[in-house]
């Protein structure tokens, strides 16, 4: 399956080299050949970046499911405006990474708001306060948790569909970072985390943890 994010850049790719391949070819031009595989190389590339595989996640009562693929880079204790006293895990997502997001547990969203600014590198841990991002805190329960889409050094568009008073399920998709990424999950202080920094973690289905 793959993302319908990347239709146009798809579609495109795929006319440009078609098109340089037929021409380039047919009349012998080294130049549109050149043209030909760079496109084919480029649009490879973009099939392998928006796949978006169809994920289950576990059954279990108030778990917490990654909201992204990728690897764990910070796991530390915080005190947020809008959780309280939290637990942050930061995840870095490269190039080669599935980019959806998914719900890290069944809620209510309350609030999205979207954050101007820097365009750091994602893996360095200043990103989740400068750069620019998409901030989702959803209700489960009595219990507040945040997820935050922060773009990176090569990303320069976020999606997100969560709408405030939306109701999701655990592990369903909510949004899309284009081209490399992070993105934090802020979760209350006595959650149960399962995760360690340098695991490697899928979207919807690799347990974080538990709320408690």
């Amino acid at each position: 399956m793959l993302a319908p994010e990347g239709r146009k850049i798809l579609i495109t790719l795929m006319i440009f080299t078609i098109a340089c391949g037929i021409t380039g070819y047919g009349l012998d031009s080294s130049l549109l050949k050149v043209f030909y595989y760079i496109f084919g190389l480029l649009f490879i590339f973009s099939i392998n970046f928006f796949r978006d595989p169809i994920r289950i996640p576990p059954d279990g009562e108030n778990i917490l499911v990654s909201p992204a693929d990728g690897k764990v880079v910070l796991v530390k204790d915080v005190t947020d405006e809008d959780v309280g006293k939290a637990i942050q895990v930061s995840i870095f997502l490269n190039i080669f990474n599935v980019h959806s997001n998914k719900m890290p547990i069944a809620g209510k969203v309350e609030k999205v708001e979207y954050k101007k600014g820097d365009f750091k590198a994602a893996f360095n841990h200043a990103a989740s306060d400068v750069n620019e991002q998409t901030v989702v805190v959803l209700s489960h329960g009595d219990k507040k948790i945040k997820i935050r889409q922060i773009a990176g050094l090569i990303a320069r568009r976020i999606h997100c569909y969560a709408e405030v008073g939306k109701s999701f399920k655990t592990g369903e998709r909510f949004g899309f970072i284009m081209f490399g990424s992070r993105t934090d999950l802020i979760v209350p202080s006595d959650s149960i985390i399962h995760i360690q920094v340098g695991d490697k973690v899928k979207g919807a289905t690799t347990i974080i943890g538990q709320i408690t």
